[in-house]
């Protein structure tokens, strides 16, 4: 069995392209995906890096090429979400909260989908909360815990750990010492399960 680690931000578009392969890939190759919830806004201010899009040219080469071409590569369901860029704390801890009610597969198929495939302003809590309602999960419960500070804690240590071993961005993968950035990675990633 491979381990990958999957350090994400779901305010990232290719953090969405990548977890969507790496889903397909797990269908395909005996996988097993450890999620690493991160804050991506604290990983940038430590790093000193930035979005792709704060780039004029890089923005729009990614947004009008580069992302295309993957989105028609894994077959996935895309959409540009005019709210971006969305404060992501409150759903990050909930990816931390959810993992701990057991729900944190549902939980995050419901959050990428809202952000990347259906446009939603996930950084509205009552669009949030209906949201996640609507898949079946007990938002109120996601957000009761989310509110407590172990939750806000691990969120924190998962950033600071991702840090810690050379991440700058979102999408970053590992197996085992071997670090890959970016979803445009992901066929290396498919050689080594090779």
């Amino acid at each position: 069995m491979h381990q990958l680690e999957f350090y994400y931000d779901f305010g990232s578009p290719t953090s969405y392209l990548a977890y969507k392969r790496l889903l397909q890939l797990q269908e395909n190759y005996d996988l097993e995906i450890i999620y690493r919830p991160m804050l991506l806004g604290g990983v940038f201010k430590a790093t000193g890096n930035m979005s792709p899009v704060m780039i004029p040219a890089k923005g729009a080469y990614m947004t009008q090429h580069d992302m295309p071409r993957f989105i028609k590569r894994y077959g996935v369901a895309f959409a540009p979400n005019p709210f971006f860029p969305i404060n992501t704390l409150m759903l990050m801890r909930g990816a931390i909260a959810a993992n701990e009610l057991d729900c944190g597969e549902a939980y995050r198929a419901t959050i990428f989908d809202a952000m990347w495939a259906k446009s939603l302003n996930m950084g509205e809590v009552e669009i949030a909360a209906d949201t996640i309602d609507g898949a079946g999960l007990d938002a109120k419960a996601l957000f009761d815990l989310m509110q407590q500070d172990h939750i806000k804690s691990k969120l924190k240590d998962n950033t600071e750990e991702a840090i810690k071993r050379g991440v700058f961005g979102a999408p970053t993968m590992f197996m085992g010492d071997e670090m890959y950035f970016g979803q445009d990675r992901m066929d290396f990633i498919e050689d080594a399960l090779k």
